[in-house]
């Protein structure tokens, strides 16, 4: 017997059990991936699946805080009288506003940021730690120090236009000594896009910072080699190769902002009036506050389209960069 076909018959005595002996449960692969994968299962169904299906339930009801049982079905007229509300175009408009506002700025802080960090400088690490702080602060303790900033009357912003004479009586800003920011219906809304920016840059900047440190580097030596300048740099080597990375970004920054409604319920309140408010927070008002959880639930349900057509166009575009 030659020494191929001693190892060959080894090999099927290993894989085959001898008679006699029973297969455990760790041994069955179809068994130990159903228990591996049953906690995420489990996870969606009763986190993700069961409150989903409820909110439906609810919405096609007349269910109340009084009330909360699904006794009534009532079709669409839930959703028919939120929409006919004026506040619903004003939720709608800022919801989108926002997203996409803070979408931009976002991008492009992202790709600045990646593009500092990516090169060695003094400091670097300590540079890392305050980057990443305001994702690891409370929204509560960063409301805390935002509210202080955008103070209608002693706001450090304000206080430094008037002392370069850009905001008082006769000057660019004026004539009034304070800015009102959460007082005004299109700074309220640039101050909740301003502190969303802020928010979920260390994040973004993290996730496309991996790719960034992936490129080898030997791409952009050749790069300089050829005269290269930075901009042909990066959107012909440093952006492609990014791709991916900057639409899983974009799509965690979509689904982040367009369903939260921390910002809006500690700053502005949705006022003044019911000018900045976003479809998350007057959910919260009418169905919470309000009492009246099935038009809470319809507005919920109608961020559910935004996010899945926002979900399935940065996973179609992210596979297709993959393939190309």
């Amino acid at each position: 017997m030659t020494n191929d076909s001693a190892l060959g018959a080894a090999r099927k005595r290993k894989e085959k059990p001898a008679l006699g002996t029973s297969i455990g449960i760790a041994d069955r692969d179809a068994v130990v991936g159903a228990i591996m994968l049953a906690p995420a299962v489990i996870y969606v169904a009763a986190l993700v699946a069961m409150p989903f299906f409820l909110a439906i339930a609810l919405s096609l009801s007349n269910a109340t805080v009084g009330d909360p049982g699904i006794h009534h079905f009532v079709g669409l007229a839930n959703f028919i009288s939120v929409v006919h509300e004026t506040a619903f175009a004003f939720a709608l408009r800022n919801s989108i506003i926002i997203t996409a506002a803070t979408l931009v700025f976002l991008t492009i802080l992202t790709v600045l940021q990646v593009e500092l960090l990516a090169r060695d400088f003094r400091g670097k690490r300590f540079v890392h730690i305050l980057l990443i702080l305001p994702w690891a602060m409370p929204v509560a303790l960063a409301a805390v120090g935002w509210l202080w900033l955008l103070d209608s009357e002693f706001s450090p912003i304000d206080w430094i236009l008037r002392a370069v004479g850009l905001l008082g009586p006769g000057t660019v800003l004026g004539p009034a000594n304070n800015l009102y920011y959460l007082g005004r219906e299109w700074l309220g809304i640039s101050a909740v896009v301003a502190i969303n920016v802020w928010r979920t840059l260390p994040l973004s900047t993290i996730i496309v910072l991996a790719g960034r440190t992936a490129i080898p580097n030997e791409l952009f030596e050749q790069a300089a080699l050829d005269g290269a300048g930075y901009f042909r740099v990066l959107f012909r080597i440093t952006l492609p190769a990014l791709g991916i990375l900057l639409t899983v970004a974009i799509l965690f920054t979509v689904l982040i902002i367009f369903g939260d409604m921390t910002v809006v319920a500690l700053t502005t309140r949705g006022g003044p009036g019911y000018t900045t408010e976003i479809l998350p927070y007057w959910a919260y008002l009418k169905g919470i506050q309000g009492g009246a959880l099935s038009q809470g639930a319809a507005i919920a349900l109608f961020l559910f389209p935004v996010l899945l057509a926002a979900s399935v166009l940065a996973l179609r575009l992210a596979y297709r960069r993959e393939g190309a």
